[in-house]
């Protein structure tokens, strides 16, 4: 464990945090569907009401077909927290199960089925790094200018505690406009991580377009904090890979090829998607808006491509298209969460035996639930 420069905390690079995950045994690598189905269905009955299983809106449908409960990320954990299961079996990747851990009790367990289910996106923003950052850029503030940290809730419990101990907050992508108008009431500056596009939609939002600058921690020239110590709002180089694949152009082919076709996208989406978009909004938003929709709409989806299937299957009556077509590929983080992981997983609870269990440190804990915390009074 290495200690942080600026708060009081202990941790790890993500990367070494869960090295300890087990990897799915040889007997379990080869089922078919059918069995497959019929020993999670078996497990989950010999479990009842002491599992409950969380699917993200992002996984194929081999794992949604046996969720409880299918959402975002915030949404699903707070499901967890209101079950009264001992085993929470998170279908999400590990800064999902890390922030169910964060909410639920002390009796609850969370388990995530894949060691290899990380965000690319959460890494781009390491608590450590940041902490390396937050010293360079708190030192070239201008007049003590006082910095407020905002975390995505798509980040690793490390980075939501130091924001808290920096006097931050979480967000989610739809509150995020609330949580800048938090910050900007108790300082001078906020720091947005880790996703770049989130960052400078809410910007625009709150027309501050023309107060932001880009802190990229990967580029040793562009190390020299003063260059960007007078901007409002300081937006950290991450993005999502799914969302930044999409172009205005992928907005302009598909209304050629759909007559009247409308365009819902995500607010991880690049700015110039957003700006081509008719509507954007979170994950929720987008299963609201197909819900919502008159038979015989089309609605072109600019999200992870499963969620576009779901809602098809879903609401067949609404024709729902994905916003780059064919070309659109999966979230590489949520596909490895394979479903004989699940089977896995399930059945050696049913045995009494717990596997891959996300336990987030207690002091690491505690602060991210004060930043999850500060995020509700918003």
């Amino acid at each position: 464990m290495t200690k942080m420069k600026t708060i009081d905390l202990e941790t790890e690079l993500s990367l070494f945090k869960y090295d300890a995950l087990e990897q799915l045994p040889q007997m379990y690598r080869e089922l078919r569907k059918k069995e497959r189905d019929e020993r999670i269905a078996a497990a989950k009955d010999d479990l009842g009401d002491d599992v409950i299983v969380l699917g993200h809106n992002y996984q194929r449908r081999e794992i949604v077909e046996h969720a409880d409960f299918v959402g975002d990320s915030y949404q699903l954990s707070k499901r967890a927290a209101a079950a009264d299961a001992e085993y929470v079996v998170f279908a999400g990747v590990t800064f999902m199960a890390e922030s169910a851990d964060v909410i639920t009790g002390d009796e609850q367990t969370v388990i995530l089925p894949s060691m290899e289910a990380s965000c690319p996106m959460a890494g781009m923003a390491e608590a450590l790094q940041v902490d390396a950052a937050w010293a360079k850029l708190t030192a070239a503030a201008e007049d003590d200018a006082e910095i407020v940290p905002i975390t995505y809730m798509n980040s690793y419990a490390d980075l939501k505690a130091f924001c808290a101990e920096q006097g931050g907050l979480v967000c989610t992508s739809s509150n995020a406009h609330r949580a800048f108008e938090y910050a900007f009431d108790r300082g001078d500056t906020v720091l947005f991580l880790p996703d770049k596009h989130l960052g400078e939609n809410t910007a625009h939002r709150l027309g501050m377009a023309d107060s932001t600058a880009e802190w990229d921690p990967w580029d040793p020239t562009s190390k020299d904090a003063t260059a960007i110590a007078d901007a409002d709002i300081i937006l950290w180089d991450g993005y999502c890979q799914v969302h930044d694949r999409f172009t205005a152009t992928h907005v302009e082919s598909v209304r050629d090829e759909h007559d009247g076709a409308r365009v819902v996208v995500h607010p991880e989406c690049r700015r110039e998607v957003v700006e081509a978009a008719d509507r954007v909004g979170s994950t929720a938003t987008i299963r609201e808006t197909v819900a919502e929709a008159d038979p015989g709409e089309t609605w072109v989806i600019g999200t992870e491509v499963h969620l576009a299937k779901h809602l098809q299957r879903w609401h067949p009556e609404v024709d729902v298209v994905p916003l780059c077509g064919d070309a659109c590929m999966d979230c590489n983080a949520m596909r490895q969460i394979d479903p004989n992981y699940l089977t896995w997983v399930l059945e050696e609870l049913a045995e009494g035996r717990e596997r891959n269990v996300i336990e987030v440190p207690r002091r690491e804990k505690e602060l991210a639930g004060v930043a999850l915390e500060r995020m509700l009074e918003v």
